[in-house]
């Protein structure tokens, strides 16, 4: 037995994997974003975020980087949203199961062992003789171990295992885009949440002015200095603008049922009644060189760890169409009675070993090794390709962030310019030196740029989060004091 222990273990060691190695593909990078330097900083204004922001190449993204909009109530819905959200609670369940996989998976480099233990009542004819028997009635107990041991020849257990340990890597980021997914979106929902309340307060304010003009020209016309012909297009305008906001009451509600969502418990607790003013603009915003980024995107190490099983799956197809070597001990005990199981010369034993090697199968192990040639080659591309977005997307990013810059600037400015335009018209109009068609003009236009401000602070303050979205929202910096497992740390 000793000698046959030490073959099982010699058959082990010099067993090889076969199939490709796995080695990370060639990165179809530059190490930049955009053709030309990022300029030094963005444009600014006054206002809410107005701020000015520079580009901090190399900088490290915070763990909890929502934390910098300093938004005391932000903070919180996010960190409820972590505790009580479905999504990531189920993503955190899908790592558990793959750890337990690959654990399972290792299991079959052991011996499997297995026992039985069979006591039967038998009776024979009197038409035989049995040597020993004084009766033709006995007993006969069996006590046996199953033992059998499959040596990983060709590596293919140790292959399967790596498509599994890939596996739990794949779920592992999977839970850290779920992360990532969940407080932007819980994020950016906020700053629309506050985008669409600037917007409903802007048209408040329209409708107050436009209802005040409108009393004037009531009294003017009672006092006959107007007609009916005067009066009705500033109806109009009213009418208008107590039109659009229903629908911006509407779009609020959604939002808040969207929060609600995404916070995930359920509860009674209500959901902060946020304003554009309650979040400030981060002004250093961290860039990560692009060949950083590959590992701190959770999609595109996700993606390497596909494309890692996939090549383990390869030395697995590669393997299935080889010999197998299957050894056999089955030793054991068979008596009559219980007490000679410790009498010596009841004992039984085999030993045996099979070589299985396929023949013929109308070719499916060879069309399954060329599928799985094939589906490397694809996860390759895919692996690649989420590079490619992933750059594209971070660029799209630092575009964003200069260009609606530049873009709060001149709703600004033309914010200004509208109100000094309106006060102008109301007085012109007051005195009878503007005509109401022009102080109609002068309400819709300022009424539109007032709007226009709204969704101009909202962009600059989602560009931000989009950025850091982009560059994989510091996972990597989490402390081991979160409840999700500990991940690898990027170099």
């Amino acid at each position: 037995m000793s000698r046959l222990a030490g073959g099982f273990a010699v058959i082990a060691l010099a067993g090889c994997a076969v199939g490709p190695d796995y080695h990370r593909p060639a990165l179809p990078v530059d190490n930049r974003y955009t053709p030309a330097p990022l300029p030094p900083r963005t444009a600014e204004t006054g206002g809410v975020a107005g701020a000015a922001q520079s580009f901090r190449p190399g900088q490290d993204i915070p763990a909890q980087w929502w934390a910098l909009f300093h938004c005391p109530a932000l903070n919180m819905l996010v960190s409820r949203a972590i505790d009580h959200s479905p999504s990531l609670e189920s993503a955190h369940q899908a790592l558990l199961a793959a750890q337990e996989g690959v654990a399972a998976q290792k299991g079959a480099l052991w011996p499997n062992v297995s026992g039985f233990f069979n006591p039967t009542r038998n009776k024979i004819s009197q038409g035989m003789s049995v040597q020993g028997f004084n009766s033709y009635l006995y007993n006969l107990h069996t006590l046996q171990l199953n033992i059998s041991y499959m040596p990983d020849v060709w590596g293919s257990i140790r292959r399967q295992i790596e498509a599994s340990d890939a596996q739990r890597a794949l779920a592992r980021y999977q839970l850290d885009a779920a992360y990532l997914s969940l407080t932007s979106n819980l994020v950016n929902a906020a700053i629309q949440y506050a985008a669409i309340q600037g917007q409903i307060e802007a048209t408040e304010g329209v409708i107050a002015s436009a209802r005040a003009i409108l009393d004037i020209n009531e009294k003017q016309k009672r006092f006959g200095d107007m007609g009916e012909r005067d009066v009705t297009p500033q109806r109009v305008l009213l009418a208008q603008a107590e039109q659009s906001l229903p629908p911006l009451r509407q779009q609020l509600a959604a939002q808040h049922d969207l929060i609600d969502a995404l916070t995930g418990d359920g509860s009674d607790v209500p959901t902060p009644d946020f304003r554009l003013a309650d979040f400030h603009l981060p002004t250093e915003l961290p860039v990560s060189l692009p060949l950083q980024l590959i590992d701190q995107r959770p999609d595109i190490r996700a993606a390497e760890e596909t494309l890692h099983a996939a090549s383990a799956q390869i030395g697995v197809a590669i393997a299935n169409r080889l010999p197998d070597l299957d050894l056999v001990a089955t030793p054991g005990l068979a008596a009559n009675r219980f007490s000679q199981f410790a009498t010596p010369g009841y004992g039984t034993w085999t030993l045996a070993a099979m070589i299985t090697q396929p023949l013929f199968d109308g070719f499916t192990l060879l069309h399954r090794e060329r599928a799985a040639q094939n589906t490397y080659k694809m996860a390759i591309e895919d692996y690649r390709n989420t590079i490619v977005l992933a750059v594209q997307n971070v660029s799209d990013a630092l575009h964003a962030i200069g260009n609606d810059a530049d873009t709060l600037v001149a709703a600004a400015k033309a914010e200004d310019e509208a109100r000094k335009n309106l006060d102008f018209a109301r007085i012109g109009n007051h005195y009878g030196d503007e005509s109401t068609l022009l102080l109609l003009m002068a309400q819709q236009a300022e009424m539109q740029t007032r709007l226009t401000l709204a969704q101009a602070q909202s962009g600059r303050l989602s560009d931000t989060v989009g950025l850091f979205q982009a560059l994989g929202g510091g996972w990597w910096n989490r402390k081991t004091a979160d409840p999700r497992p500990v991940r690898d740390h990027v170099p």
